[in-house]
């Protein structure tokens, strides 16, 4: 088969593929076409059925289905235009082949994660911390096979620890330069930040919001659980899980954002940054990656409001 990322303009592509998404939609003049978003382990791209004829076969979302058409382009990312697509029997493919996974370790992620608890100096936060990371097999199950988002930044298996220690990195650098910060209390804030998108999304291949992730989020989640484990462990300071939980709760930065509370202290102004400088970086990065190596321009970019090309070598 041919893998998306391997896919390129002018391409006739015939291969199986996750359908990620199905709509039925109709265009301006009232025509019918479908709507899909197909995935592989390296990605998803976008694809359109024009005409519902004979050749396309009745499938759902979430079906495997092969694909006949041709990758065409459309405001700067690429699109599968399809001619034929039918169902296909689970012996046609291999499930690995369909489930997107960070290029680093996993294991190597989590050990380098769990590394920085060794660090914390407050007896409270260190105890928190091994609750989740090291005495909750459940939980860091979870943590491992998780995604850290539906769509646009590492919204792949791994994709949830891959962000979380990339924004405890960051942090840690924050700490070295600016000595106003608490140390303990930020990379705590770091490592928890996005706990609750365990409960928020599902698991692959599906990995959607749950009905719990809908109504609550993640950020209401995730202080839920943190306040869960916090009334296990005998005498914790309640000023500093109101300021942890502050930090989780400010996290995103602005109200219309998600976020419950703007930042208040420091910490939760640094964690704010961090966040949204991996997920902006990772974000730019899958863009550029499921393009062509090219210096021309990409066209609009609604999430960063800017026409977009790759740098010159």
């Amino acid at each position: 088969m041919r893998f998306i990322c391997e896919l390129r303009e002018g391409d006739n592509i015939s291969g199986i593929y996750l359908c990620k998404n199905k709509q039925n939609l109709k265009t301006k003049a009232g025509k019918s076409y479908y709507s899909l978003l197909l995935q592989d382990k390296t990605g998803t791209v976008d694809a359109k059925v024009w005409d519902l004829n004979n050749g396309i076969e009745h499938f759902e979302s979430m079906d495997f289905i092969k694909v006949d058409g041709m990758v065409t382009s459309f405001q700067g990312a690429l699109q599968v235009n399809v001619r034929r697509v039918r169902r296909t029997q689970e012996q046609e493919y291999d499930m690995r082949d369909y489930l997107p996974t960070s290029r680093f370790s996993i294991d190597d992620m989590m050990k380098e994660l769990t590394g920085y608890i060794t660090t914390i100096q407050n007896p409270y936060l260190k105890a928190l911390l091994e609750s989740f990371f090291v005495k909750d097999a459940a939980f860091i199950k979870s943590f491992k096979e998780h995604s850290a988002a539906k769509s646009v930044h590492h919204g792949f298996v791994g994709g949830l620890l891959e962000h979380t220690l990339s924004v405890t990195k960051l942090c840690d650098f924050y700490c070295k330069r600016y000595p106003v910060l608490n140390r303990d209390l930020l990379l705590t804030a770091a490592m928890c930040h996005d706990i609750g998108k365990t409960t928020e999304l599902s698991l692959f291949p599906a990995n959607d919001y749950t009905d719990e992730g809908q109504l609550l989020g993640h950020i209401v989640v995730g202080t839920e659980m943190i306040h869960d484990k916090i009334r296990d462990i005998p005498n914790f300071p309640k000023v500093l899980a109101n300021e942890l939980k502050h930090c989780i709760l400010a996290h995103h930065g602005e109200l219309e954002y998600g976020s419950p509370k703007k930042p208040a202290l420091v910490e939760a102004l640094a964690l704010n940054l961090a966040d949204n400088t991996d997920a902006k970086m990772e974000t730019m990065t899958e863009i550029f990656a499921g393009t062509a190596d090219t210096t021309e321009w990409m066209g609009y970019n609604r999430l960063f409001e800017s026409n977009l090309r790759k740098t010159t070598k």
